[in-house]
C-alpha cells in the first residue's frame, strides 16, 4: 500500500479498483485507520470506480508530525493528499470524524464532490439531552486537564475500548492492527485531540463553527446525492432514530438505507450490508466514470 510525502510528513493509503475511475474516498474516524474499510471496499468495486482509503495524519501508518491535531490540521493534510493525487472530483464516504471531514470538504469545495455517503458520524452540534448522559459524562472527563491525558494517553481507553463499540466480536488480530500505531502515550495524542473536538454545548467553538457551516451546505445542496446508512443502535452507537429523523428533515438530496444491529463501528459489524447500500446508491446515481 502506497505512502505519499504530504506537507511536512507522510500519508499512507489503500487503493484498489479502476485507476482511471471516479474516485471513491473512504475516510475513517477515531481511533481507527483505513483498516476499518477492508471488508467494505470489495463490495463497492465496480468498473469506472477507483477506491481509496487514507490513514488520517497521526493515525494508522501515516506520519506523526508535531501538530495540535486540530480539525483544521486534518483537513489541511487531506486537502494536500487530494491535490497530490490529482483528485479533482470524488465521492466521499465517511465514518465518525471521517464523515465530519467529508462534510467539511464538500462544504468548502462543493464543485469537487460528486456524492456523499456516511454512517455513525457527527451530523450537528449537540446540545442538552441530544447527547446521552453516559456519553456526556465521558466527554466531560476527557476535556478535563490531566484526566483526559490519564484516560487516553496513559490507559489508551479509546483503543483498548474498541471491542466495546461493536456488536460482534472484534478479532484479536484486527484489534492489534488498530493498537499498533499507538504504542506510547505521545503517539496517542491524535486520539486525545479528537475526543476533545466533540461539538458539545457550543464547545469547542472552532469545531462548532465548521459543523454549522457544513450543516448549512448539507441543507442547500440537493444536486449532490447523499446516503445515510443507518443501523439499529448497538454498543456506542451515535445515530439513533432521532438523529436519523433530523437528517431526513435537514439534509437535502438524502436517501436513508436501514439495516440491523450495529455498534458505533458499523463498518466492522456489517461491512457487506454497508457496501451493498453504497453500491446500490452509487449505481442509482451513475457514480462511476464511463
Amino acid at each position: 500500500m502506497p505512502t505519499l510525502p504530504i506537507l511536512e510528513s507522510t500519508l499512507h493509503y489503500r487503493e484498489s479498483g479502476d485507476p482511471a475511475g471516479l474516485p471513491f474516498v473512504f475516510l475513517h474516524g477515531n481511533p481507527t485507520s483505513s483498516h476499518l474499510w477492508r471488508n467494505v471496499l470489495p463490495g463497492v468495486a465496480a468498473p469506472g470506480r477507483r477506491l481509496l482509503a487514507p490513514d488520517l495524519i497521526g493515525m494508522g501508518d501515516s506520519g506523526k508530525p508535531d501538530l495540535a491535531y486540530s480539525f483544521d490540521d486534518h483537513a489541511r493534510y487531506l486537502d494536500a493528499w487530494f491535490d497530490a493525487l490529482g483528485l479533482t472530483e470524488a465521492v466521499l464516504v465517511g465514518h465518525d470524524w471521517g464523515g465530519a471531514l467529508a462534510f467539511d470538504r464538500a462544504a468548502r469545495l462543493p464543485g469537487r464532490v460528486r456524492g456523499l455517503a456516511f454512517t455513525e458520524t457527527i451530523i450537528k452540534p449537540l446540545v442538552g439531552d441530544e447527547f446521552p448522559a453516559a456519553g456526556r459524562e465521558l466527554f466531560t472527563l476527557l476535556r478535563t486537564p490531566g484526566v483526559g491525558e490519564a484516560m487516553v494517553l496513559e490507559k489508551s481507553l479509546f483503543i483498548e475500548g474498541l471491542p466495546d463499540t461493536v456488536a460482534t466480536p472484534l478479532a484479536p488480530a484486527d484489534l492489534e492492527v488498530y493498537r499498533r500505531p499507538f504504542p506510547t502515550p505521545r503517539s496517542r495524542r491524535p486520539v486525545l485531540a479528537w475526543t476533545r473536538m466533540m461539538p458539545l454545548d457550543s464547545q469547542p467553538a472552532d469545531v462548532v463553527a465548521r459543523v454549522e457551516h457544513y450543516d448549512a451546505w448539507l441543507a442547500q445542496s440537493p444536486e449532490v446525492p447523499k446516503l445515510l446508512a443507518a443501523f439499529e443502535p448497538g454498543p456506542g452507537a451515535m445515530t439513533d432514530p432521532r438523529a436519523v429523523a433530523w437528517c431526513e428533515e435537514n439534509i437535502a438530496g438524502l436517501e436513508v438505507s436501514r439495516h440491523g444491529l450495529a455498534g458505533h463501528h458499523s463498518p466492522e459489524d456489517r461491512p457487506e450490508e454497508l457496501a451493498a447500500a453504497i453500491n446500490a446508491w452509487a449505481d442509482r446515481h451513475g457514480l462511476a466514470r464511463q
